[in-house]
């Protein structure tokens, strides 16, 4: 999806001015959030104390809280539990400019039929985007091919020494159908990849929609040339690729990980790695960050990246427009687009 196209949808003449707060870590994460255009985008809906970033409910007087219709909340919002809500009476909506709001938005916020949005599928687009970019220099060994380079400094004999790499045909394995997961599936269609996926909350035929075969994680693991993973982090998630599935992962082939760090045992990648038989593409580790002298930072055949896959730079600005449109939507009484049930944060990472 178009995000620009996705914040420029002719809506209804808006009702009432709402009255808005902002919740969030810092005065920092405020400026990062909102450009100029959005800030003006902003006062156009209604009426918000820009200078102003909650980052303590406590700290808040009660008749500037009793005031607000909308919390439009970022990353690290202060928790609104029924003790907030008891202080805040006209609350309606509370749209946040992130992904989960699982951290911050109580089941007190649904008993009082207050409504939850979330930004989610705009921070998904640069993780799938750079998940993309990941897998197509994965089909090409550029880590290999680079460190050899670097090492020899000399002409490099690309059919001698990567006889197998290429995208074509290759045999990409997508663990977890979740939104990112979904987005990278999308983008992968127009290569030509055999497609794999494992997920047990969907179908054989709901694959096959997504442009994918059906397996079980096993199977994907033995047969892909290159493993990606978006599941979300829950408890039976945790570790869920371990010794048996990174065994099982054909030599030469390349783990990526732009999820959660921990959804993999890394003792057990860690060793797998030292072997030199596969290679890792790693965005996220755990912990994380890793401690200094970690034998992943040296390690030829990986690539670390410091968690830079979600949404950063002008990339936070697609997540504000998509909260403001929340905003926008319910000044003028039309339904929210994202909105988030208490039953969805069991699925929440």
């Amino acid at each position: 999806m178009n995000a620009a196209l996705h914040s420029k949808g002719q809506l209804k003449p808006a009702k009432f001015r709402p009255r808005i707060g902002l919740a969030m870590q810092d005065a920092a994460l405020r400026d990062a959030l909102f450009s100029k255009r959005l800030r003006s985008r902003l006062e156009a809906i209604g009426d918000c104390d820009f200078s102003h970033v909650i980052q303590d409910f406590s700290t808040v007087p009660d008749n500037v809280l009793a005031e607000l219709d909308v919390l439009i909340t970022g990353w690290f919002s202060p928790r609104i539990d029924a003790t907030v809500l008891d202080r805040m009476p006209r609350l309606r909506l509370i749209a946040h400019a992130g992904g989960s709001i699982k951290g911050h938005v109580l089941p007190d916020c649904w008993d009082r039929g207050i409504t939850a949005t979330t930004a989610a599928e705009a921070n998904a687009l640069p993780v799938a985007e750079f998940t993309l970019a990941l897998v197509l220099l994965a089909g090409k060994s550029a880590i290999t091919a680079s460190r050899l380079y670097s090492q020899r400094q000399i002409k490099i004999d690309r059919e001698a020494e990567f006889p197998d790499c290429g995208n074509y045909e290759r045999a990409v394995g997508i663990v977890g159908a979740s939104t990112i997961g979904r987005l990278v599936l999308e983008r992968l269609q127009p290569f030509d990849f055999d497609i794999a996926l494992y997920d047990p909350t969907i179908s054989a035929s709901e694959a096959r929609q997504l442009g994918a075969r059906l397996v079980d994680l096993d199977e994907l693991m033995a047969c892909s040339d290159i493993v990606s993973l978006h599941a979300p982090l829950l408890p039976e998630t945790t570790h869920m690729i371990g010794t048996k599935q990174l065994a099982a992962m054909r030599d030469g082939s390349t783990l990526i990980n732009t999820a959660r760090g921990e959804l993999v045992d890394q003792t057990a990648l860690t060793k797998e790695l030292e072997a030199g038989r596969i290679t890792a593409y790693l965005d996220v580790t755990s912990p994380e960050p890793l401690p200094a002298g970690d034998r992943l930072f040296t390690l030829p055949n990986v690539l670390l990246t410091p968690h830079i896959a979600g949404s950063m730079g002008t990339e936070l600005h697609r997540m504000t427009a998509y909260a403001l449109e929340e905003v926008e939507r319910y000044a003028a009484g039309l339904p929210p687009k994202f909105p988030v049930g208490l039953s969805d944060l069991a699925r929440m990472a």
